[in-house]
């Protein structure tokens, strides 16, 4: 009855649960924006602190979360961290000053940080070689389609913006009975536990894989710079460009959907497909499609160029996301894993905020565009250098050697 194949699947189908709520909370303060600046008053200054807030709180979660994995377990952590931003979201609707919603957010943030490096562990963990980026795949899938749901809540219920927040909050602490019932702990992470511990240094950049976790360090960054990014600006960067807001709107929304086909074909291609074939094409085609955002004139050519850029940018994502745990040993791969979504964190603040300053600036959108393509080619040269060079003492899977 418990066998390898059904703990495979309980643990993809609840950590794809867990990730579309996740995309739910992530996404729940940019659709419910108009009713908390209505709410508290907010000017566009206290507007992007709400927003930074719950972006500032991934990067200890998502470092912290896989840390403390490696020593107590992934299913523990994550359940605690669900129950963290559940808890966190619930609040949210019923906060009563700026300051407590700050607060509120940065700890959301926290629970949803800490939750990302567990599911990419007990995913990876939960499956063999050849299925570990398919595994991955579907997981993180759940996520653009999280942000989908919580815009149409927000259609839903546009005169109570609490809803949104009442849905992101009741949602998880549903689940967490669920997980703690039904979730098994990942196999590979009961056979090590005895094991001695190491530093966090050692962690990361022990036998040998120092090279290995800047290289992941730098992909990390840059790619999720050019993500976030996009996900902030490119509606008023269409705006700058003379499209309308429906048409604005619409490539958003192609976006969208080309970023769930890309999270899903991602992790798959690398587990059917020649490696270093896959990781060319998925930043080749994605510095295309920024150049063809750039340079559209046109309402079909920009919808085209938005749909490729999301699927493009989340596969490259998802080809992270796949290629980091095998470079770890067991006893330390969520620290790993935790590490480099926390340095990409980084990058999902840096990247609205350099757009930001380069628009300021007077270099329109193809001066950002521009800005962007420099940090993508180092990016892909530094995933070639984490393919090239895998790491002593992790399993990898023939194909990605």
């Amino acid at each position: 009855m418990d066998s390898p194949s059904r703990r495979s699947t309980l643990t993809i189908a609840l950590c794809f649960i867990v990730a579309l709520i996740e995309g739910f909370d992530l996404q729940s303060a940019g659709t419910a924006a108009a009713g908390l600046r209505q709410t508290f008053a907010l000017d566009p200054r206290m507007m992007g602190w709400v927003f930074s807030a719950g972006i500032i709180g991934l990067l200890p979660g998502a470092f912290f979360g896989g840390w403390v994995a490696d020593r107590i377990g992934r299913k523990k952590i994550l359940i605690a961290a669900v129950l963290l931003f559940g808890l966190f979201s619930l609040s949210t609707a019923y906060v009563e000053q700026y300051t407590t919603l700050l607060l509120v957010r940065f700890m959301t943030g926290l629970g949803l940080g800490a939750a990302l490096p567990n599911l990419i562990a007990l995913c990876a963990e939960a499956v063999g070689e050849q299925r570990r980026g398919t595994a991955i795949s579907i997981m993180y899938s759940g996520v653009p389609l999280g942000g989908a749901l919580a815009a149409v809540v927000a259609m839903l219920y546009t005169e109570h913006w609490q809803a949104t927040f009442l849905f992101g909050g009741l949602a998880p602490l549903l689940v967490v009975p669920l997980m703690a019932w039904l979730l098994p702990e990942s196999s590979a992470f009961r056979q090590q536990s005895s094991a001695a511990r190491v530093s966090t240094g050692q962690a990361l950049f022990g036998e040998g894989r120092a090279r290995i976790t800047l290289a992941l360090w730098l992909s990390y960054f840059f790619t999720l710079t050019v993500m976030y990014m996009l996900l902030n600006w490119l509606p008023s960067l269409l705006l700058e460009q003379g499209f309308s807001k429906p048409q604005a709107g619409m490539v958003q929304m192609l976006f969208n959907i080309g970023g769930t086909l890309g999270s899903l074909l991602g992790g798959v291609l690398l587990d059917r497909c020649n490696t270093l074939k896959v990781v060319l094409c998925v930043y080749a085609g994605l510095l295309a499609a920024l150049a063809g955002v750039g340079l559209s004139v046109g309402i079909v050519p920009m919808a085209a160029a938005g749909f490729a850029a999301g699927l493009f940018v989340m596969a490259a994502q998802l080809v992270l996301y796949a290629l980091a745990p095998p470079r770890y040993p067991t006893s330390v791969r969520a620290t790993g894993v935790g590490a480099a979504v926390a340095i990409g964190r980084l990058g999902s603040v840096a990247g609205p905020l350099a757009a930001g300053q380069i628009l300021a600036a007077g270099a329109g959108t193809t001066g950002v565009l521009l800005a962007t393509s420099p940090g993508l080619v180092i990016a892909a040269l530094a995933v070639l250098t984490v393919i090239a060079r895998p790491a002593p003492g992790a399993t990898l899977n023939r194909s990605q050697a």
